[in-house]
């Protein structure tokens, strides 16, 4: 079966291409164990564009796409951020996008593999239709049950999905390294049990919170860890203005802070915040994709005494002098994953968000005549916005909701 999609290649000139293209539906699991399924048609409505494509369109001009292709195919149809339509079953789906012979792809072992669809040996959401997996189809909330006209606010919301789940993933490893990391120091403190210990030390994991970097992902971690922790004191540190629509939007939404350390050299951002929290931090979550993340952090001494940091950045290397690291009692958590659960949770949180606010608009025609160009000067240029998506399928959109 032919269809007209995105999709990437290895070529040092055209890495992303738009055109026809073959279909495939080899048989995938969900899990291991569980039944190998051949897809269902799902026809993609919605769809947003990830940080991700664009590394997967730098590594295409690399020729370094091989091991993401799908087996035997020497292209990938790109895009897992989305909603689509499944017609035989006249219904709206967000699509799982991990799945593969592994107990829990999220943390699969040495024998075990995965598949990502638009990133990973698995055709993604950029393309008229495709098939997926049908235990991969994710429903929408039951309030949106029998609809056939994607509220267009809602797509908008959903569209995060993937990153928020993530987001959600992060707060849950957080809270868990957190409670294990310092329970028995809480213990001799207030000498109470070790079931009243563990649940002290996950709550003050995050009693001086540094997010460093205000993308997508650093926004919904703030928004978890304050909807799981109302009296953590979040402070996010990134480039952007004070009065950029997304520093507005985390301040008056998360409640948090900001630090802008668009002009400011390493070690006066150290000493701003220190000052604000009037100490180290308790934990440090790096979503920048800068090393200086880990400077600050290491470095400059902004990461306290039994602290944890979260590197959610893909690129940067992090680096410690093994001395401090070991006597200040560091952990360093590293985990880019969710669940379908955490995807469960994230579809029904975003429903009734307002996230859609961040969400911007590309004309598919335009997109699509010239998709690099579109990829290198608007969706991902400076002035780009938090998050661009697209309307692929207009037929299944309510643009007026």
């Amino acid at each position: 079966m032919k269809t007209y999609a995105t999709y990437f290649v290895n070529d040092a000139e055209k890495p992303l291409r738009y055109g026809e293209i073959n279909l495939i539906n080899p048989k995938r699991q969900r899990l291991r164990a569980e039944e190998l399924k051949e897809g269902k048609i799902a026809l993609p409505v919605f769809c947003g564009f990830c940080g991700t494509d664009y590394e997967l369109m730098k590594m295409g001009k690399r020729n370094e796409l091989g091991e993401k292709f799908p087996e035997n195919e020497t292209r990938l149809i790109n895009g897992h951020e989305g909603v689509v339509w499944v017609p035989d079953e006249n219904r709206f789906a967000i699509v799982l996008i991990r799945g593969g012979d592994s107990y829990d792809p999220t943390r699969f072992t040495e024998d075990e593999s995965y598949f990502e669809y638009g990133c990973d040996r698995a055709d993604g959401l950029f393309s008229d239709k495709n098939y997926f997996n049908p235990d991969m189809l994710l429903r929408l909330p039951k309030e949106y049950e029998g609809i056939t006209k994607l509220p267009l606010s809602l797509a908008k919301k959903l569209v995060f999905s993937d990153p928020y789940a993530c987001a959600i993933f992060q707060r849950e490893r957080m809270e868990d390294i957190g409670s294990a990391q310092n329970f028995r120091v809480v213990m001799a403190r207030e000498k109470c049990d070790e079931a009243k210990a563990r649940e002290l030390a996950k709550n003050e994991t995050f009693d001086k919170t540094v997010i460093y970097g205000l993308g997508t992902t650093g926004l919904f971690i703030g928004d978890q860890i304050r909807k799981n922790h109302p009296s953590a004191d979040i402070l996010f540190v990134a480039r952007s203005g004070e009065d950029s629509e997304k520093v507005v939007f985390a301040k008056k939404n998360i409640g948090a802070n900001y630090l802008c350390a668009f002009s400011l050299g390493e070690d006066e951002i150290a000493r701003k915040i220190k000052d604000y929290f009037g100490s180290a931090c308790s934990v440090f979550v790096g979503t920048s994709g800068n090393e200086i993340e880990s400077r600050i952090a290491f470095e400059k001494g902004v990461l306290g005494c039994n602290g944890i940091y979260d590197s959610f950045s893909l690129g940067p290397v992090i680096s410690f002098d093994t001395m401090p690291f070991g006597f200040k009692n560091h952990v360093i958590l590293s985990s880019i994953n969710f669940t379908q659960k955490h995807m469960e949770e994230a579809i029904h949180i975003l429903a009734k968000s307002n996230f859609d606010e961040l969400v911007r608009l590309i004309d598919k025609e335009k997109f699509t005549a010239d998709p690099m160009d579109a990829y290198i000067n608007k969706i991902y240029s400076k002035a780009a916005p938090l998050k661009t998506a697209v309307i692929w399928n207009s037929e299944y959109v309510d643009k007026e909701s």
